[in-house]
């Protein structure tokens, strides 16, 4: 005799649906909570800069978080102070700061676009290795070859804001070769091989087809290597002459006085002038940051 056999009721696909839609929520709820934690903690630096900007010296290590009210509010004599201490003008300072980060991110999108272009399409063991010197480049220490990069800039004569960026092109190419080959790679071969029939050369090739296509990686590489050089203290530091050529960088470390004495309040508006126009810039095209991390990671 056959077994009567008992089927489990089916489950209603409302109600499952009902159920993940809860449990997604509170996935989102608490990863939310856990992200804005994390956001507050890295905004906390920059919010102590902004307070103690405007804060009177004395004030800024025994009253940190505070408002700056009462006897503590200095105005914009922070800001006085640091762009008038010492003899050395700020506005060269300035004038400086963006003739490096400029010609330094131009010199290295330019060159490693093409680098990567060539590495990609022509894919020798040559061009291999080449690559991936470039990513081991990545993992290297700046302090490592600081003292010898120091000495040999000074021999070749690289010491000047108009000289440094070849400095920078060698420590920026790491990165930016490897975002622009994976990008390239998603570029059609056919695209380049239609312009080779029609007559264009290697260089109008890669100047009139592909990097016109490189846009995505070329503005997040751009934020990416521009941000770095803006704020980079370390190499300057140790190139430039600072008695002639000083960043903005540099100019706040000269707000130290004798006996290891520091000008906290001006320091404070010095940075926050120094940050802003980067995070401005940021702010304005973060969205391409990720497009282009994204656009260049593919594989290949």
């Amino acid at each position: 005799m056959a077994k009567n056999v008992t089927q489990a009721p089916a489950l209603d696909p409302k109600l499952m649906s009902g159920l993940n839609k809860k449990s997604r929520r509170k996935n989102y709820t608490a990863l939310t909570v856990v992200l804005s934690i994390i956001s507050i903690v890295y905004v906390l630096p920059v919010l102590a800069v902004v307070i103690n900007s405007f804060k009177e010296n004395t004030y800024v290590k025994t009253n940190t978080f505070d408002l700056p009210f009462g006897e503590m509010w200095k105005g914009l004599d922070n800001f006085i102070k640091g762009m008038t201490f010492g003899d050395y003008p700020f506005w060269r300072c300035v004038l400086y700061s963006v003739v490096i980060t400029v010609i330094s991110t131009a010199l290295i999108l330019i060159c490693t676009s093409m680098a990567a272009w060539y590495i990609d399409r022509v894919n020798s063991i040559l061009c291999k290795t080449i690559y991936y010197l470039c990513v081991f480049s990545m993992v290297v220490p700046f302090q490592m070859v600081m003292f010898t990069l120091s000495h040999t800039a000074t021999t070749l004569h690289l010491n000047t804001p108009w000289t440094i960026p070849i400095v920078y092109l060698g420590f920026g190419a790491g990165l930016a070769t490897f975002m622009f080959v994976g990008f390239v790679k998603s570029i059609p071969l056919e695209i380049e091989e239609a312009a080779a029939i029609d007559g264009c050369g290697p260089l109008r090739i890669f100047f009139f087809v592909v990097f016109p296509m490189l846009r995505p990686t070329m503005i997040s590489v751009g934020i990416l290597e521009l941000m770095w050089i803006w704020n980079d203290y370390l190499l300057p530091y140790l190139v430039l002459d600072r008695n002639e050529y000083r960043t903005i960088p540099i100019h706040i470390q000269f707000l130290k006085g004798s006996y290891g004495v520091v000008d906290l309040g001006a320091s404070m508006a010095l940075i926050l002038l120094s940050i802003i126009p980067v995070i401005i810039f940021y702010l304005a095209c973060q969205k391409y940051i990720i497009k282009g991390v994204a656009a260049g990671a593919v594989k290949g």
